[in-house]
């Protein structure tokens, strides 16, 4: 691969970033707002869920649960259900990351979110090997810091905000996720993949729980896709040579 053709790579992975570090930073002030109104977390505590944990719909959730008064090893439970799916993505991004280091090996599963799965994978394809600023540009800059900052600001400048619909602050998260799903779609295994995972998600969110229903269209989608041939080439495999 020519330099060239990596600055452009790495260029595209740059701006698909931008909008995900709005995203992010609209979701991290919605947590934080969200922790701070259920009068269960500090400040400190509310950050050190955004950092320690890191787990997106799962701190949601067991925002919920807490405030519920849920025991605790059921919180546990439940919210690793909900990331349930980061085994997938681990799964998958686990060739790209063959020989590297078991502590960037470690870190790098701590930071992994649907963001950074999705914009590290796209760019390891697009390269057709690793690249580490594909990964930390995603995992850190685009995520982990502007989550944790709006994290901050949501949970001790949030009480000014009544009612966060009406900016629609609410929307933010689930358009990014959209936005992120249509570019991961790219043949028709990945599209049964997608329509099913939502066709089941919306009827067992509405018939059961949100929660049970993103853990069995995250299940079923996913597993509903492998049984349909892929209509394109078989993806190539990373590189020998997994450094730049």
């Amino acid at each position: 691969m020519q330099p060239g053709d990596l600055r452009a790579a790495r260029r595209q992975v740059v701006v698909n970033g931008l909008g995900i570090i709005v995203s992010a930073a609209g979701f991290g002030f919605v947590f934080g707002l969200a922790a701070r109104t259920s009068g269960h977390y500090s400040p400190v505590e509310a950050l050190a869920m955004s950092t320690i944990a890191f787990g997106g719909a799962g701190q949601f959730a067991a925002v919920g649960y807490v405030a519920s008064g849920v025991a605790w090893p059921v919180i546990g439970v439940l919210t690793g259900l909900l990331n349930a799916r980061h085994v997938l993505y681990s799964a998958a991004l686990a060739p790209w990351f063959r020989g590297r280091p078991f502590t960037e090996r470690a870190v790098a599963a701590h930071l992994l979110t649907d963001e950074s799965f999705a914009l590290s994978i796209a760019h390891f394809r697009r390269l057709g090997r690793f690249d580490p600023f594909g990964y930390w540009y995603a995992a850190i800059v685009t995520t982990f810091i502007p989550w944790n900052l709006a994290t901050v600001a949501g949970v001790t400048i949030g009480d000014a905000i009544v009612e966060p619909q009406r900016l629609g602050i609410d929307v933010i998260f689930p358009a990014a996720m959209i936005g992120l799903a249509v570019g991961l779609v790219s043949g028709r295994r990945e599209l049964v993949a997608a329509v099913v995972g939502a066709v089941v998600a919306v009827i067992v969110s509405l018939a059961v729980s949100p929660t049970v229903g993103i853990i069995a269209g995250g299940i079923v989608g996913p597993a509903v896709g492998l049984l349909v041939p892929s209509s394109g080439p078989a993806e190539l495999p990373p590189l020998e040579d997994m450094r730049p």
